[in-house]
């Protein structure tokens, strides 16, 4: 499914209009910029960039190329993901400017900033970090490269002095949190996204995107809410299966501890007895030499 980020779709429309950008820039940066047009739009569609989920938003704006994502799941990936990203616009604005990478002169690139906006139904800090080192499948305490993702949770009562910055944050939360709470009084997906547009446009909140979006919301927001639900499944098979299979593991590891508790038992007897080795295990059916630690054992302890 190329397109299951349902709220980072709705979130990258907005973000295409300039000044939604500069507004989210401003808040995150505690800058001024007041002239949309300074702002350079950047965001690569699917053609151009191959991998599953892209990343929502990306724009230029003072020589800084700040590339947002709005994300419903938490995904550690994300540095990687804004690797491949970044080197994508880089690359292909190099190509649309007719640079040449191999000449004597070096070529100047905006500055990258990663950021990610997080709404998931799971709790997270109000803010955090996550970092392409992370993933090096060996530890490094000076890594010759390293990208840092931002982090900010978006959810009510969380990131207070952005959201109260920023409008355009503000009023999408408020609409995705309708979404969710019609969503669980009805149970009708479809209807609870319809509501919320209403509600919204009525109470002044994103009226003009949502009446000029809305069936293409409308149509995002039911893929992906349903995608969403997919993974929440998935994750609870996984869990499912993650405690059963420890329930057979533990059975297992109980039977065999038991199974040396009884032989323990029946050796220990039999040494008391004054019975060798070899006779004792050829009683109980058992090779001499794979019962030896456990008879060496029990005998120091009858000596002690």
């Amino acid at each position: 499914m190329a397109n299951k980020e349902y709220k980072s779709d709705v979130f990258s429309m907005l973000l295409q209009d300039k000044k939604r950008a500069m507004e989210i820039y401003n808040a995150i940066n505690g800058t001024d910029y007041d002239d949309p047009e300074l702002v350079e739009m950047t965001t690569l569609d699917d053609k151009s960039f191959s991998l599953t989920v892209r990343n929502d938003a990306s724009f230029i704006l003072d020589a800084n190329l700040s590339l947002y994502e709005h994300q419903s799941t938490y995904c550690p990936n994300m540095p990687l993901r804004d690797l491949l990203y970044f080197a994508s616009i880089i690359q292909k604005r190099i190509k649309a400017q007719k640079r040449d990478i191999y000449g004597g002169r070096i070529l100047k690139i905006p500055v990258p900033h990663f950021v990610v906006f997080y709404n998931g139904k799971e709790d997270a800090p109000d803010q955090y970090d996550l970092r392409l080192s992370d993933a090096f499948e060996k530890e490094t305490k000076n890594p010759e490269i390293e990208l840092v993702c931002h982090v900010y949770n978006i959810n009510n009562g969380k990131n207070v002095p952005l959201l109260s910055k920023c409008q355009t944050l503000r009023e999408y939360m408020y609409f995705v949190d309708m979404v969710r709470k019609n969503n669980e009084i009805s149970g009708n997906l479809e209807d609870a996204i319809e509501k919320a547009i209403n509600q919204c446009m009525e109470e002044n909140v994103l009226r003009d995107f949502l009446a000029q979006h809305r069936e293409e919301v409308m149509h995002v927001m039911t893929l992906d809410y349903t995608f969403e639900r997919r993974l929440e499944m998935q994750r609870a098979e996984a869990i499912e299966d993650g405690e059963r299979i420890g329930k057979e593991i533990g059975k297992e590891i109980g039977k065999e501890i038991g199974k040396e508790e009884k032989l323990s038992e029946q050796i220990r007897k039999k040494i008391q007895k004054g019975k060798p080795l070899d006779q004792i295990a050829d009683e109980l059916e058992e090779v001499p030499e794979t019962i030896r630690p456990l008879y060496e054992k029990i005998k120091q302890e009858m000596l002690q």
